[in-house]
């Protein structure tokens, strides 16, 4: 039952479900209640399709490649910055990019799955979770499950979401939006430097 516990706020951690709030209140702003919904639903499939993608092959593609779990680790930190920083400054994409995204699909996998659902740190701690090296089947069966019930939880949030944006309004949408995106510039940085510090053994 503690792994289980641990499993769940360790994926909870990662997965982010409260900061995915505000992505997808930025993406969807001005939509109906229709589309937010099939953008919830898709983002959350897709999420679901990626992270067991890296559960069942994840460690054996890296591993193939030759790409140390480190290197992973700081590729996914410097994109996760990266998109961070477009929260915080709201200029890093275009406006015209942005509202030219009404097709749900499209929005659905960027960035609401990836990368703020799937996130760099979720498919890494998908693969270390699973180290065919250090658990069973049985035991990457289970950790996948509890994977999931966070993502079952995240797509709770995200349908719940139009209220709490109905409540916040667009200004402090945009306000939120800001907050998480120098929260999970924090977290990109530790990912970085916390792959660094595996790589080079530190």
């Amino acid at each position: 039952m503690n792994e289980l516990i641990a499993s769940f706020i360790f994926f909870f951690a990662v997965i982010d479900p409260v900061g995915t709030i505000p992505v997808f209140i930025a993406v969807t702003r001005g939509e109906d209640a229709a589309f937010k919904r099939k953008v919830a639903y898709k983002a959350v499939a897709v999420s679901a399709l990626v992270l067991l993608f890296f559960v069942v092959v994840g460690e054996l593609l890296l591993n193939a490649i030759r790409i140390p779990l480190a290197a992973f680790q700081i590729a996914g930190g410097i994109v996760l910055l990266l998109f961070a920083l477009t929260m915080i400054f709201g200029e890093g994409k275009p406006e015209s990019e942005i509202k030219s995204m009404r097709d749900s699909t499209e929005t659905a996998i960027f960035p609401l799955a990836i990368p703020s659902i799937a996130s760099p740190g979720a498919m890494l701690g998908a693969v270390l979770m699973t180290r065919n090296a250090e658990y069973t089947w049985v035991e990457q069966a289970i950790t996948s499950a509890v994977m999931l019930g966070v993502l079952v939880l995240v797509l709770i949030l995200l349908l719940l979401a139009r209220y709490v944006h109905n409540f916040i309004g667009d200004s402090g949408a945009s306000i939120i939006s800001r907050v998480m995106g120098l929260i999970l510039s924090s977290v990109a940085v530790a990912n970085i430097l916390g792959g660094i510090k595996d790589y080079f053994a530190l």
